[in-house]
């Protein structure tokens, strides 16, 4: 066995864990902000660690490089698209504002003058 197998067989196993817990905050989170939240962190680094695991398996880095870009990309859409959703919950009425803790958007809105939508 070697140090690669090692590293692959810690990464496959803790990626998946990571892509559990999120799905199972996704089914039990009770509102949408809190559903959002699971959806984008826990895959997001989920996902990078089940493709470091996989490109441990590769012959090169050469070979390695797509997943790369994989993670990159997901880096880069997962908190814009999870920031866009949220907006426009939040502007259409959908969150529960008695669970939020501290309102920024709604300090921020206060303080540009923007109304509510």
């Amino acid at each position: 066995m070697t140090a690669a197998d090692v590293l692959t067989a810690v990464l496959l196993p803790l990626g998946a864990l990571f892509t559990l817990v999120g799905t199972i905050g996704l089914v039990r989170f009770p509102t949408l902000l809190g559903r959002m939240h699971a959806a984008a962190k826990p895959d997001t680094v989920g996902l990078v660690l089940l493709l470091a695991g996989a490109a441990c398996q590769l012959p090169d880095l050469r070979s390695a490089a797509p997943l790369g870009l994989v993670a990159l990309f997901q880096f880069v859409t997962v908190p814009v698209l999870t920031q866009t959703l949220g907006r426009v919950a939040y502007s259409r009425g959908e969150t529960d504002g008695e669970r939020l803790v501290v309102d920024e958007l709604a300090e921020a809105l206060d303080r540009s003058g923007e109304p509510d939508r």
